[in-house]
């Protein structure tokens, strides 16, 4: 499961010229979910969502310290298969992203999720797989990115940096 998280003053979604949803200072989060995501994918992206340091706290100044659930913010989710998207030449092409039959169901536990989480009032969302317009106010800008597959291969050993020859010189 992909989400891309934003830090908005406000945020709301309409379809067909009716607002649908808005939320005040929050997260606006999109969230693509891959045809092989379980419910460990989910609850990752609710808790890391939840949680993210991506507010100051007023009362030490720091920058990157307190979570939505903290200040009391709220949040606004936004289903987006777009998010698994490739191009074949200049087409798009979404096959690894779930099925509609399938993902409507998952994307509605995962909203559940969020309201049980945190206040279910405090959580917002569009209509799946409708044609929606997303205006938010960025706040920032801080726009983060996270993917369940990350916490699926933490268990596996990273090497991230570049390999050296034999003599030493990379």
């Amino acid at each position: 499961m992909r989400a891309v998280v934003q830090r908005v003053l406000s945020a709301a979604v309409e379809v067909e010229g009716r607002a649908i949803s808005e939320i005040g200072p929050g997260l606006l989060v999109l969230v693509g979910i891959h045809e092989s995501d379980a419910d460990s994918d989910a609850d990752y992206i609710c808790r890391k969502v939840l949680n993210m340091g991506l507010f100051p706290n007023e009362n030490t100044g720091k920058a990157w310290d307190q979570s939505v659930m903290q200040r009391k913010f709220e949040v606004l989710v936004v289903s987006q298969f777009t998010l698994y998207g490739t191009l074949k030449g200049n087409k798009p092409d979404f096959h690894v992203a779930m099925p509609p039959q399938k993902a409507k169901p998952f994307y509605s536990s995962l909203i559940e999720k969020f309201c049980q989480a945190y206040t279910a009032n405090a959580v917002k969302d569009g209509i799946f797989g409708a044609m929606m317009k997303v205006n938010l106010v960025n706040d920032g800008p801080v726009t983060m990115q996270l993917d369940s597959s990350t916490m699926k291969d933490s268990s596996q050993p990273r090497n991230d940096t570049c390999e050296l020859e034999k003599d030493g010189e990379p």
